[in-house]
């Protein structure tokens, strides 16, 4: 397991005084139920209810705080559909991927938490939530430098997500508790990976000591439309 930065660590602390989001990336039924597509393809999703219940925490102080929440979600179509995502797929000896979180169906819904009103929502087609996406300007648009990501998977849309953020400036923190992926090493090498080159790695119970040491009353300043 990636041990928690302490709240000394220069960038957790700053979240007291940061425009700062936290992202709630992909917690869909696909992705994490032992009904959905991955589960159904082999992926083992034992780890998710307990990063559920550390994204739920994180939320829970993030919104006490004033935070901006951003939830990030999938969603494909014939429309969207990657011809190489697809074939790669293939490869790998698992046709059908496209009907993985398909509009207007029950994989595409979210499982075990969803936003509230007041919280933004962003659908993607890719891994990167950055991608053709209205995020960036989102965040621009309310001064926001700093974010937080949580969901899943860690090896996949938070690793490539937090990389885009990191490309486009933004200071980012990952709460390792937070997060999940198919399998215990595949979330530590992850974590290694972005620690090293894009991301604070820290936890849940670091985040939320640094929004309570700072009042909630600095992250405010990121909520104006």
């Amino acid at each position: 397991m990636t041990a928690a930065m302490p709240l000394r660590d220069p960038l957790i602390s700053s979240l007291s005084g940061a425009a700062a989001a936290l992202l709630v990336i992909d917690v869909q039924v696909d992705f994490v139920a032992p009904e959905g597509f991955c589960a159904g393809r082999g992926a083992d999703v034992s780890a998710v209810p307990a990063a559920i219940a550390q994204m739920r925490r994180a939320v829970a102080a993030a919104r006490a705080a004033g935070m901006t929440i951003v939830f990030i979600r999938l969603e494909t179509s014939p429309e969207t559909d990657s011809p190489a995502m697809l074939a790669h797929m293939e490869r790998l000896g698992m046709p059908g991927g496209a009907a993985l979180c398909r509009v207007g169906t029950p994989g595409c819904g979210y499982w075990g938490i969803a936003p509230e009103a007041g919280d933004l929502e962003v659908v993607k087609s890719r891994y990167d939530a950055f991608l053709e996406t209205p995020l960036d300007a989102r965040l621009r648009q309310r001064g926001i430098g700093l974010l937080v990501m949580t969901g899943v998977s860690t090896d996949c849309c938070v690793d490539s997500t937090t990389r885009a953020a990191f490309m486009r400036d933004y200071d980012v923190v990952v709460l390792a508790d937070a997060c999940a992926a198919g399998s215990t090493e595949d979330h530590a090498a992850a974590l290694g990976a972005l620690g090293r080159y894009a991301a604070t790695i820290a936890d849940t119970g670091s985040f939320v000591a640094a929004l309570e040491a700072g009042g909630g009353a600095a992250v405010q300043s990121g909520t104006s439309a």
